[in-house]
């Protein structure tokens, strides 16, 4: 499994994103005794639901990748991608649906006004820290255009706000790989 200087890895939800990811992340450290790994974590525990989900993927990829060790930013993704990026370090974000989300549409119950709007999204930002990282850069995030129109303005915004979010990581990054069912098939790039 060949490693992109960057990757974004798209699919629906349950597709196999995050373990390809991890898998990537551990063929990257099982390649030298000088790699390391970070995943960069964007989701938040807005409810005990989602407190016990992230609790699950913490427990799942320590097991799958041990060495990989865990930033969470929710916000500030461009910033933590310049932080932790070396020349050894290969970067995982997961996700960046979560990310878009706490940007446009902060949990009410945190009492949280959106910072953004889709017009004014940091998403120059972020492609500029992938285009510049030093080391490899994997980012996740989920496809959701694929089905009907979704009610209520609030939700089409999102879509639309996601729709171009991912197709600028896109033509930022050497690879763009759509998983579903658990197979990866080649969007952009080199398999």
């Amino acid at each position: 499994m060949h490693i992109a200087d960057s990757e974004l890895i798209i699919g629906g939800q349950k597709s196999g994103k995050s373990r390809r990811a991890e898998q990537l992340a551990r063929v990257w450290l099982d390649a030298s005794g000088d790699h390391t790994a970070v995943l960069i974590a964007t989701a938040q525990p807005w409810d005990e639901e989602m407190r016990q989900r992230i609790e699950r993927h913490q427990t799942d990829r320590a097991e799958r990748v041990p060495g990989m060790t865990t930033l969470e930013e929710p916000l500030a993704l461009a910033g933590a991608i310049r932080r932790v990026s070396t020349p050894t370090t290969l970067v995982v974000v997961d996700c960046l649906t979560l990310w878009l989300t706490n940007l446009l549409m902060p949990a009410k119950s945190v009492g949280d006004q959106p910072t953004y709007t889709s017009d004014t999204l940091p998403v120059a930002d972020l492609a500029a820290a992938i285009a510049l990282a030093p080391g490899p850069v994997i980012l996740v995030g989920n496809e959701i255009g694929l089905g009907v129109i979704p009610m209520g303005r609030e939700v089409r915004a999102f879509v639309d706000a996601l729709g171009l979010l991912n197709q600028q990581v896109a033509s930022t990054c050497e690879r763009v790989t759509l998983m579903a069912a658990g197979l990866p098939l080649t969007l952009k790039g080199l398999s």
